[in-house]
């Protein structure tokens, strides 16, 4: 295989508000934190261990428009896209160096609104019109060729 591969899959939550950045072109950059768990028994405690690890999202455009419309600290949310490392001068006269995520696509998994309701999983964000009236994210529409009440399992 001659070709390389840089591909993340994250499932994890906000663990603060979307940032955003509006450039002079017309274009915006959002950036938030998300968290993602791994949990275990410690066999010789028999205690549970929770190991939290926080990654560095960005987003861009209407990516990072509807993410900062919808998604709020706390949301669990899916997402796909590449690794970048940056590095720039701090303050204080040291180079700096970051990781991140660089998304390519998206999933909403649950929102703050849909935790008091029943929640309904895997709704996509891809392709979707945005509504500025309600702070729902937009459905996934059902297949073409079935109803939405069809309770065939395949």
């Amino acid at each position: 295989m001659s070709g390389t591969l840089n591909k993340v899959m994250l499932i994890g939550h906000l663990g603060d508000e979307v940032k955003m950045h509006y450039f002079e072109g017309g274009g915006c950059i959002g950036r938030f934190p998300l968290a993602t768990n791994e949990t275990y028994t410690n066999k010789q405690t028999g205690e549970r261990v929770t190991n939290t690890d926080w990654h560095n999202i960005v987003v861009r455009n209407k990516a990072a428009e509807i993410c900062e419309k919808y998604l709020s600290k706390g949301d669990k949310v899916y997402v796909e896209g590449r690794l970048k490392n940056r590095q720039w001068q701090g303050e204080d006269g040291n180079t700096r160096y970051t990781t991140e995520v660089h998304v390519q696509d998206f999933t909403f998994l649950t929102t703050k609104q849909e935790s008091g309701m029943s929640t309904s999983p895997g709704q996509s964000t891809q392709s979707q019109p945005v509504q500025d009236d309600e702070r729902t994210p937009p459905k996934t529409p059902a297949p073409l060729g079935q109803d939405e009440d069809d309770d065939l399992p395949f």
